[in-house]
């Protein structure tokens, strides 16, 4: 902001739109004084012509005119409310003939008490003028009114400035257009001649002094002609710039000439001084050559020790980072099998991560069956299913590298199989093995399994630190197994404590026995058929099993009740699927269990209950448990009536759907109920 050019410019510009403000500012001024002053003297001038009017039909005995005129008037745009009035303000002819009679606004009357003998006109709002002129009582009226009678009525009109005001604005808008295109050719002006007259001579100055500085004395001339002073500023500088050029090159000349003289007198004291000093460097020469043999001697035996250093602390830093990778693996495989607590999905990441870590083609779990003495298998990574039955039992038997192990309660390296005869190349899984590791899982002391990792990818050996590494690896995943069949129990017990509950609950209603299961099935049917992923799929079986829970707080009276709802009972009953949410929240792993419960009595167009949601905000799994049990509620017999056919439920089905139903999902169960692949027992 300290540059001349912004400074000049910014203060002639601010100047400058400060005298276009005021211009246009008292122009707008001058036309709204010139437009109010013209609408006030249209007023009179309006008001006294219908007021001759007027008065002339009145004294020729015309009065039915009046009321034509005043109707007649009455049609203009910027003319509003012609009436007459007394005194009183009581209204005694206006256009609109359901106002005689009636009392005159105040602002009419005020407006004709101000001159009551004359024409009288107010402003009002400043977008409405009210005219009042008196009728007086004249000798040609006599024949009609009473002589004593001095006023026969007042007359008052508005007149509405919305028009003008209109003009007025669309007056202002192009003063301020053409204002503001004056000031932006100003300013552009403004701008030309500044960088032309002042900042290009500058900058060009600029150039040439940076040119002198770096002693560019051919190149530091300038030629400027915008201007008589920038022309003399120019010629100056390149002046200047010539004698410094003259004052330099004789400073050089004098200089070189002394520096000549110096070094010739240095010259000769120093071969003096060296002649004298010669013999004795000679000899301190020799006795360096002599020391320095020794020196040669002792840095050889230096590199030989540090070659050996550096040997030494390449090992030592390959370990390190051995160590450091190992913990590195570790540490990600206690975060990964920490993860998930479902033992299929712990297995194959614990497989995935060891081959990873190992650099291995195979990997495979087995489970120790204690009381059939046989292995299981868990997974297996790297070999095709073509060659093993997964279902398959597999023996204890010798020569199998899993017996040695459970036999002996701690992990085994194989680093070539041709070189142990006690184990089996093949191995009863379909490959063969080359060099194997296999190390024990164990829960309480107790062998539940082994982990075994086979072959690595480049063809080379197990050694000892690998073992370790898959020691480690089956310590940490024995605990994680641990852990996901105690999480796994505990959620069977609940299920199955659940399911018994709801079975209690369908049993005491024979209309609902069996409901759930065949919602149950009938979801499940038509999320494959969608290609729901595992875990929607094991969320929508546990929701389609519990979706009717929150029936316990609702009075069985209710649910048999033949007769028609009421609408207390209807809202009552409606209740149930927040209650199956509250009785379902304290259940953690039941989260997305609850929303879908929530849900399944949501219509897809947000007319469903409880929360009126719609569309693709709606979970897919609730979407299709509405279509399930829709249709086993439609296919079932109910207290207040009998079941329906199949074809006359999905024609409901098909009707509804994209209003009460996803489209999609309607779609896909009633082409599984037509394929025969969904069936209704009862039917």
């Amino acid at each position: 902001m300290n540059s001349l050019k912004i400074k000049i410019l910014g203060i002639t510009i601010l100047i400058t739109m400060a005298a276009v403000a005021v211009a246009t500012w008292h122009n707008m001024q001058t036309q709204n004084q010139m437009i109010r002053q013209m609408v006030a003297q249209n007023s009179r001038i309006l008001a006294r012509t219908i007021h001759n009017s007027i008065t002339t039909a009145m004294q020729t005995g015309r009065n039915y005119e009046v009321l034509n005129t005043l109707k007649k008037i009455s049609g203009e745009a910027t003319i509003i409310s012609p009436r007459i009035f007394d005194e009183s303000g009581r209204i005694l002819m206006s256009a609109d003939t359901e106002e005689i009679g009636q009392i005159v606004p105040a602002e009419d009357l005020m407006t004709y008490r101000n001159n009551p003998e004359d024409l009288a006109l107010k402003s009002e709002n400043g977008t409405l003028y009210i005219s009042t002129l008196p009728i007086k009582n004249t000798p040609d009226c006599h024949k009609c009114h009473d002589p004593q009678k001095k006023l026969l009525g007042v007359f008052s009109v508005h007149l509405s400035l919305e028009s003008l005001l209109t003009l007025q604005q669309q007056g202002e808008r192009a003063n301020i257009i053409s204002s503001l295109s004056l000031l932006l050719i100003m300013i552009v002006a403004l701008v030309i001649f500044t960088l032309y007259y002042v900042d290009n001579p500058i900058r060009k100055l600029i150039i040439a002094m940076t040119r002198l500085e770096q002693g560019d004395f051919a190149r530091a001339h300038t030629q400027i002609t915008s201007s008589r002073e920038m022309s003399l500023l120019s010629d100056k500088f390149n002046s200047m710039v010539e004698r410094l050029k003259h004052l330099l090159d004789s400073t050089v000349h004098f200089e070189r000439e002394l520096a000549t003289n110096r070094e010739k007198m240095r010259y000769k004291n120093t071969i003096d001084s060296m002649n004298m000093t010669l013999e004795d460097r000679l000899k301190e020469i020799e006795q360096l050559n002599i020391t320095l043999e020794t020196r040669v001697n002792e840095v050889e035996d230096a590199n030989f020790q540090i070659s050996d250093l550096a040997a030494d602390l390449e090992d030592r830093n390959t370990t390190l980072a051995k160590a450091v990778n190992r913990l590195s693996t570790l540490y990600e495989m206690g975060l990964a099998i920490n993860s998930t607590m479902e033992l299929k999905n712990l297995f194959n990441l614990l497989l995935r991560k060891a081959l990873e870590s190992l650099n291995a083609d195979i990997g495979y779990i087995l489970l120790y069956n204690k009381n059939d003495h046989c292995l299981k298998i868990g997974d297996v990574i790297g070999i095709s299913s073509a060659y093993y039955d997964p279902e398959m039992d597999i023996p204890l038997c010798q020569g199998g590298v899993s017996n040695w192990v459970i036999k002996n309660r701690e992990p085994l390296l194989i680093k070539k199989i041709d070189e142990s005869r006690e184990f089996a190349r093949m191995s009863r899984l379909g490959f063969a093995r080359d060099s194997v590791i296999c190390a024990p899982l164990f829960i309480h002391d107790e062998v539940i399994g082994t982990i075994t990792i086979a072959n690595r990818q480049d063809g080379s050996r197990f050694y000892e630190e690998d073992l370790e590494i898959l020691s480690t690896i089956a310590a940490q995943a024995s605990v994680a197994i641990n852990n996901a069949s105690l999480y796994e129990e505990q959620q069977n017990t609940y299920m199955s404590t659940v399911h018994a509950l709801v079975s209690a609950i369908e049993a005491n209603d024979p209309y609902t026995r069996g409901h759930s299961e065949r919602v149950t099935r009938y979801s499940m049917a038509v999320a494959l058929k969608l290609n729901l992923a595992e875990n929607s799929l094991k969320d929508l079986e546990q929701a389609a099993i519990l979706h009717d829970i929150g029936k316990i707080g609702v009075d069985a009276s209710l649910l048999h009740k033949v007769d028609e709802l009421s609408l207390d009972d209807v809202d009552h009953l409606r209740q149930h699927p927040l209650i199956g949410m509250r009785i379902l929240e304290p259940i953690h792993f039941l989260e997305r269990v609850r929303e879908i419960i929530g849900q399944h009595h949501e219509r897809f167009d947000g007319s469903g209950y409880p929360l009126g949601i719609s569309g693709d905000r709606l979970l897919l799994e609730s979407r299709i448990l509405s279509v399930a049990d829709s249709f086993d509620a439609m296919t079932s017999d109910r207290p207040y009536r009998s079941a329906l056919p199949t074809e006359i439920a999905l024609n409901e089905i098909k009707t509804h759907a994209g209003s009460q139903f996803d489209p999609v999902v309607a779609n896909a169960f009633v082409e599984l109920v037509e394929t025969g692949q969904i069936y209704h027992e009862g039917l």
